[in-house]
């Protein structure tokens, strides 16, 4: 597909119902494409499948950290791996196959002429498959609410199915980002955004986890409602990093 050197990073806890599938997925679609899984010490063995699977690919990377530290500082990790070793592309990627990876390659298409591409699920209508109402209302307003109060261009601000170049990685200041969940993907587009780059939604088809339980909690929903307000007015500040 490219000669660029590209890496998938997917945070995980308690994935073991879906790992292994996901894996040999992407590696179906492209097995040049190395993944990184970043595995908060899941109790259900995640990280010991993912280190059996290591032996069988030798581009299947792992990061294991001793406790759950949630999801902005698992992608962090990962980010820090991907800039020391010399990827140009770097994706963000759910374990539980609510992001399908046969969109690999459209977002590798995207991505030559943009900097930072995302998967929306609103961009055209609502692409949402298996969520109750009340969550599918919360994700659809919670976006609103972040376009008017930031004024960001985005139909999908809080989605986490991504692609960035390794440049817009370079330019934020990775130290700075301590949010999770919702607010660490708003705080992140808003900040590519602002240095500058090119940012470019794609649709794509957004379903359910099938197995597992979701990680959404009423904490990601307040700490994404406050930052939206911290970055517009670190922004007026000329405070953000």
């Amino acid at each position: 597909m490219t000669s660029e050197k590209i890496l998938i990073i997917i945070p995980t806890y308690n994935e073991i119902e879906n790992i292994e599938k996901l894996i040999k997925e992407i590696y179906a679609i492209d097995s040049a494409i190395d993944i990184l899984i970043v595995d908060d010490n899941s109790p259900d063995g995640t990280g010991k499948q993912v280190k059996k699977l290591k032996d069988q690919y030798n581009n299947l990377f792992l990061i294991e950290r001793e406790e759950k530290l949630g999801l902005g500082t698992a992608y962090v990790a990962g980010f820090k791996f991907a800039l020391k070793n010399g990827y140009s592309i770097i994706f963000e990627m759910d374990a539980d196959f609510s992001h399908d990876p046969k969109e690999i390659p459209n977002f590798l298409e995207a991505i030559k002429d943009f900097d930072l591409v995302i998967g929306s699920r609103y961009i055209k209508g609502v692409n949402v498959v298996n969520w109750p109402l009340s969550r599918l209302l919360l994700s659809y307003f919670a976006n609103k609410y972040t376009r008017f109060v930031t004024g960001l261009p985005l139909c999908d601000s809080t989605g986490g199915y991504k692609c960035y170049k390794r440049q817009v990685l370079e330019a934020i200041n990775l130290e700075e980002v301590r949010s999770g969940g919702y607010s660490f993907q708003i705080e992140m587009n808003f900040k590519a955004w602002k240095k500058g780059f090119q940012l470019k939604e794609i649709p794509i088809i957004f379903i359910d986890r099938a197995v597992g339980k979701s990680k959404m909690s009423k904490q990601i929903i307040r700490e994404a409602v406050w930052m939206v307000w911290k970055l517009k007015f670190k922004s007026l500040l000329g405070r953000l990093n």
